[in-house]
């Protein structure tokens, strides 16, 4: 019985993306800096599959029997959740998805009729700073913040409490239909509850939902043809709109994902079956909130977690670890960086191909006997 893992750890880049310049991203390298400014910063079992040799790092280690490692480069335009995960799983972008400073006057007139509301903001912001600025006029006058970023999203946040969590997934939901309607290509529609009084204790609650465009094929959905079992855990079912995944365990934190992969590990099943994983804290709490202390602390978190599950692989397993962008913690700004990612395995893969990130998807299907 084959079965195969991948988890994405959201945001660790590895730095050198031949095109970071591009995006104003130059110098970007989120583990690099991480090791390089933090003193005594090790991962000792992401070490033992690789991670120094792909670092560069003149560091010793004990690899793992039969670990292999690499570097893939994203050849799709944009840097976002969406665009990596989907170039991952085989289908990059032919043309990045739209981006905005503000949104249109009338799609957002078209909303606030559809949701019966109005809005604050409609402006680019981290998700923490458009709290800080419009969180106490939302208590006052229950209007929904309305922003985007430097990545294609349409993101609303509200009080979990005085908007209502139901209430703020319906409003995200009817935005994603409106802009399939008008063609309007954004990769996802986030719903971004918060709960607190007041700015100093205002926090994003863990009931975030994504609401992303439909892919169009990817190997998820190959692999579902030829009767492989498909599992997403975390937001990886949000990421593909439900298309390939054929059962989803959200999660909201990292130790939940962590959880549910050892559990969905420890199960007897009878058929092949492909666990793909989104372990997203390393972002959402420390990438995005420049916190390098924070980051490095989830890293060591994740690499404990690692030194249990490993010796659980079984030989004829495949377990790939990777990423999806960077999200360097040193870096000005607070949006994603355009880097390269680190990819580590255990288990049969495929010879290298071109060092790109659909890379992934073709050494998942060979195991699977998709050549």
């Amino acid at each position: 019985m084959k079965r195969a893992l991948v988890v994405v750890m959201d945001s660790v880049g590895c730095g050198r993306a031949p095109d970071a310049a591009d995006y104003g991203d130059e110098g970007a390298d989120t583990l690099g800096h991480l090791f390089g400014r933090i003193p005594g910063f090790e991962l000792p079992h992401l070490a033992s599959l690789g991670l120094h040799r792909i670092l560069d790092q003149e560091k010793p280690a004990d690899l793992w029997p039969g670990a292999a490692w690499g570097r893939l480069t994203e050849v799709s335009a944009g840097k976002d959740t969406t665009t990596g995960h989907w170039e991952l799983m085989g289908h990059p972008l032919d043309e990045p998805f739209a981006t905005f400073e503000r949104f249109p006057e009338g799609l957002v007139a078209e909303l606030e009729r559809r949701g019966d509301v109005t809005f604050l903001g409609n402006f680019a912001s981290s998700g923490t700073e458009i709290l800080q600025k419009l969180g106490p006029q939302h208590l006052v006058t229950g209007f929904p913040i309305l922003y985007t970023s430097a990545d294609s999203v349409l993101q609303i946040a509200a009080h979990e409490e005085v908007f209502g969590l139901e209430r703020l997934l319906d409003l995200c939901r009817t935005a994603r239909a409106l802009l399939d309607e008008r063609g309007i290509r954004v990769g996802r529609v986030i719903a971004r509850p918060f709960l607190g009084r007041t700015p100093d204790d205002f926090i994003r609650s863990g009931n975030r939902r994504d609401f992303s465009l439909t892919p169009g094929e990817t190997a998820l959905n190959r692999l579902q043809a030829v009767g492989v079992a498909t599992i997403g855990v975390g937001k990886i079912a949000d990421i593909f709109a439900g298309s390939g995944i054929g059962e989803s365990y959200p999660t909201k934190y990292n130790v939940g994902g962590m959880t549910a992969i050892d559990r969905l590990w420890a199960e007897k099943r009878p058929g092949p079956h492909f666990i793909f994983a989104n372990l997203v804290d390393f972002d959402s709490l420390y990438g995005h909130r420049r916190d390098p202390t924070g980051f490095a602390a989830c890293l060591r978190e994740f690499d404990q977690w690692l030194g249990s599950f490993l010796p659980r692989v079984r030989p004829g397993d495949l377990v790939i670890f990777t990423a999806d962008h960077g999200n360097d913690p040193y870096h000005t700004g607070t949006d994603h960086t355009r880097e390269q990612v680190p990819l580590m395995a255990l288990g049969p893969v495929q010879p290298p191909g071109d060092g790109v990130f659909a890379d992934l998807a073709k050494m998942v299907e060979w195991y699977f006997g998709r050549e």
